[in-house]
Formats: C-alpha cells, sequence, structure tokens
C-alpha cells in the first residue's frame, strides 16, 4: 500500500516513513503545496497524510483539487490546528479522518489501516477470492488454510492485483504502484516480469490456480 506524506516538518515526516516503513507500506514525501499538488496529479496512493499548515499554501487546497479532480485516495489530516472549523472544513472537503498533533505512530498507523479498509475492503480485514485468503491486517496469504511466503513485494503485487480484479492492469500502471517515483530509476519493466514469476509460483506450489494472466500487448489481468 502507498502512502503520501504531505508534512513540512522534516522530522516528522522522517519519522513518520521510518515507521510506516516498517508498517509495510511505500511513502513519499511532499513537503510543499506545489510539490503536494505535482504527486499527488501524477500519481496514485491508498492514503494521503496531510498537514493543513504549508510554507506555500493551504493543505485544505490539496483537497480541493482531489475533489476537482476525481481523485479517490483515502485522506487523513495531520495538523497542529486544533480548530474545529478546521476539522469541518476538511471533513466537507472529502477528508476521511483527522489527527491532531502530536501523536502515537501506531495510532497513525490504524488509522491509515481503517480508512484503507473503508476504502477498498468495504471495512473487512479477510479479503476472500475463491481459495485465496488475504488477512489485510497480518499482512498475509494463505491458499487452502497454507500460508505464501511471498516477499513484501510480492503481497503488495497480489493485493493490487486482488483490488483491481477483472482489470486489465498496465505495465507502467503496475511499476508505478510498486516503486512510486522511483520508476524513473528503472530502464524497462522486468523487474515487473520477475515478481509476476515467483509471485505465481509460489502460489502454485501450494494449490492455488493461475488467476494472474498475461494480456498481450495491454498488460496483465487477475482474472478471477
Amino acid at each position: 500500500m502507498k502512502i503520501l506524506i504531505i508534512e513540512d516538518e522534516p522530522a516528522l515526516s522522517k519519522s513518520m516513513v521510518s515507521y510506516l516503513n516498517s508498517e509495510s507500506y511505500l511513502c513519499e514525501v511532499a513537503n510543499d503545496f506545489k510539490s503536494a499538488i505535482e504527486k499527488a496529479d501524477s500519481y496514485d496512493y491508498d492514503c494521503i497524510l496531510l498537514d493543513i499548515s504549508l510554507p506555500d499554501g493551504n493543505g485544505l487546497n490539496v483537497l480541493k483539487f482531489l475533489k476537482e479532480n476525481n481523485k479517490t485516495e483515502g485522506v487523513i489530516i495531520i495538523s497542529a490546528k486544533n480548530s474545529i472549523e478546521d476539522k469541518i472544513e476538511g471533513l466537507k472537503l472529502g477528508a476521511d479522518d483527522y489527527i491532531p498533533k502530536p501523536f502515537h505512530l501506531s495510532e497513525l498507523s490504524a488509522r491509515i489501516a481503517a480508512v484503507i479498509r473503508r476504502r477498498k475492503f468495504n471495512g473487512d480485514n479477510i479479503l476472500v477470492l475463491n481459495e485465496i485468503t488475504i488477512d489485510i491486517l497480518a499482512k498475509t496469504v494463505s491458499i487452502h488454510n497454507h500460508i505464501a511466503d511471498l516477499t513484501r513485494t510480492e503481497y503488495d503485487l497480489l493485493l493490487y492485483f486482488a483490488v483491481n480484479k477483472n482489470r486489465v492492469l498496465s505495465k507502467a500502471a503496475i511499476a508505478e504502484h510498486l516503486s512510486g517515483e522511483d520508476i524513473y530509476l528503472y530502464e524497462n519493466y522486468d523487474f515487473i516480469y520477475a515478481h509476476i514469476k515467483n509471485l505465481k509460483k509460489k502460489l502454485s506450489k501450494i494449490g492455488c490456480e493461475d488467476y494472474l494472466k498475461s494480456v498481450y500487448g495491454m498488460g496483465y489481468k487477475f482474472e478471477i
């Protein structure tokens, strides 16, 4: 799951990245309004952590941008401002939650998980697709009650396909989901093929049907 942290305090953003990485989230950071808009416009995220007070603009205008451009990311406002007006305005503009500073990183992680569950999994912690069971909280995958030994990237890849089941996903979309802004470091998409090959091999080994299909000239589809 990919998180965009919009926060201008370097120490805080660094600690959030470190903690959320340990929780298996892929994090990107924008430290001002301009870069926040650029990233929100260029990439898709599962959740955005949004500070209202930015050095070059009001964070609430990021919410307006997301709404105007039909972006579907979950948004949690993180701000030192405790004004009820800010909270109400943010929720009216589409924010999913509001957490005032200072906060415990464990609470922030729990709120992120709750927003993602509501947005993508109808509030459920468990996603079941035929013989496949994905535990969103434990970040595990089991086939016929046998746990699949997946890497973090393989887990993220399977979950991405599961959320987008029966849709063709381009190689570019898959690469961007897995790598975010670091996608430009790769010369081609060969690394996607390697991850998909390993994922299919591990799932097949414990009795999973082959639902992951290559669509010639377009990408891949998780057909179920």
